[in-house]
């Protein structure tokens, strides 16, 4: 059973990541590309440092080339934005990208990419599970890996300098120069740590780098940037005195960061930052993105410089789509991802990560005093959240219990209540709270806002006293 969530298809090794699955995955997708009229295309193929991820792209690629599609195979672990950038710019139909994102290590998975580099969305992995349906595994072709090499099938290339020079083309290079800063950085084990050192090294930056091996374990730890796995890069940061820390998830798509006081940047916190920098010191105008589990201080931002924020569901490609019809300058969400226009119009935590050091660099400011400078002029939300693990049987019960009996806590105040991509209720007083299943792991995610982090909380722990978690 193949089944798309908000980032993918991702399964548990040697459970739902099989190789015939895999198999099955990619015939689905050359049957599509057929009626599409896309047959004999070229699809760019990529793995990051997962376990299994360059056998299972060898596997994907096998059955495209069988089915008289052209491979452009990225010959090394690479970041999925780098992925993102080749469909793009080689105006490729489709790309597909072996990761499991930030998921713990047994997982492992299967994004897939449109035309312009975009995220697939829900018409399109629809379309893939239907196909999938109508195929029987004894049906599958496929080539040998090197023998479609031979035949020129299977193209073999690391297309990592045109990406990196993108990068370097956008942002201020001189700045960051001769503002001579001092980074620590941690892939996390994962696959950013090539880009992200010669963006960075490029630019002159002094860097302490941690956790840059490979290991399909990572440390043992979720390969996540959140205050907890970051501890360690939190102790450089204080220890060697950087102006601020980053790390990049598993496949460097998303960012985390740590501040020049080793504490963690929230990235609601980055995302604010950012838009800001863009308008305020940029000059740029328009308006931004926000999923409905993302911080409204950026709404209040984008109202105190006269642009707009438009919320959508949870899933970047939902972020991406909003940006394409409304030009807008930057659109993210609160686990760290964040797409700026001008670039790809998915998640880059390397180009992020870029553009933060710009953003220091020309300012002269802290991550500290840029964001007071913030809360100075447009007050300050304080933001909480909470995630509980769910066995299957137990979100059925809930989804009964959420959306067909449509029960909830008796709040007071609310103002409206949205059920399109979980509950998420508005209060008078602009505060707000959501409760939805993660569409990627098997969790129920919380997550509060409102001007005082003990209101946010109290929201948190009225859910879960109801739901009885």
């Amino acid at each position: 059973m193949i089944k798309f969530g908000t980032g993918g298809w991702r399964a548990v090794i040697a459970d739902g990541f099989t190789k015939e699955n895999l198999r099955l995955l990619a015939a689905g997708i050359c049957r599509m590309l057929e009626q599409d009229g896309q047959s004999g295309a070229e699809i760019a193929v990529g793995y990051d440092r997962r376990f299994l991820a360059k056998e299972s792209a060898h596997w994907l690629a096998e059955v495209l080339t069988a089915n008289g599609f052209r491979v452009l195979m990225v010959n090394r672990s690479s970041p999925t934005p780098l992925l993102m950038y080749t469909v793009k710019t080689r105006n490729m139909p489709c790309g597909l990208m072996v990761t499991a994102s930030h998921n713990p290590a047994i997982y492992n998975g299967v994004k897939v990419f449109i035309a312009g580099g975009r995220d697939a969305d829900r018409t399109v992995t629809d379309r893939i599970e239907a196909e999938i349906s109508a195929i029987s595994p004894e049906d599958i072709r496929s080539i040998d890996y090197d023998s479609a090499l031979q035949q020129g099938l299977i193209r073999e290339e690391n297309p990592a300098n045109e990406y990196i020079d993108s990068i370097l083309d956008l942002i201020n290079t001189r700045a960051i120069r001769d503002a001579h800063l001092k980074i620590a950085l941690d892939p996390m084990y994962g696959v950013s740590q090539t880009s992200l050192r010669t963006i960075l090294a490029t630019c002159r930056c002094d860097l302490e780098v941690i956790h840059d091996r490979h290991d399909t374990l990572f440390g043992g730890k979720l390969p996540a940037p959140n205050a907890v796995t970051l501890s360690s890069l939190s102790y450089v940061v204080k220890d060697s005195r950087c102006n601020f820390g980053i790390a990049t998830d598993g496949d460097a798509d998303r960012l985390g960061v740590i501040d020049e006081k080793g504490g963690f940047l929230h990235p609601n916190h980055l995302l604010v930052l950012l838009y800001y920098y863009l308008v305020k010191i940029r000059g740029w105008e328009g308006p931004c993105v926000r999923n409905n589990s993302t911080t409204h201080m950026l709404d209040r931002v984008a109202e105190g410089l006269g642009q707009r924020c438009y919320e959508v569901p949870v899933g970047f490609k939902y972020v991406s789509a909003k940006m394409a019809e409304t030009g807008a300058i930057i659109g993210g969400e609160s686990s760290g991802g964040l797409s700026v226009r001008g670039h790809i119009s998915g998640k880059d935590g390397i180009y992020a990560a870029a553009l933060l050091a710009e953003m220091i660099a020309v300012t002269g400011k802290s991550i500290t005093e840029l964001y007071h400078e913030i809360t100075e002029q447009f007050g300050a939300l304080y933001y909480r959240e909470a995630d509980f693990r769910m066995t299957p049987e137990h979100k059925l019960a809930l989804q009964e219990l959420l959306f067909v009996r449509e029960q909830m806590p008796e709040f007071e105040q609310i103002e409206r209540i949205d059920r399109s991509d979980g509950v998420k209720l508005w209060f008078r007083d602009g505060s707000w709270v959501i409760c939805r299943f993660s569409g990627t792991e098997p969790l129920l995610r919380m997550a509060a806002e409102a001007a005082g982090g003990e209101q946010a909380q109290h929201y948190i722990e009225t859910w879960r006293a109801f739901l009885d978690l």
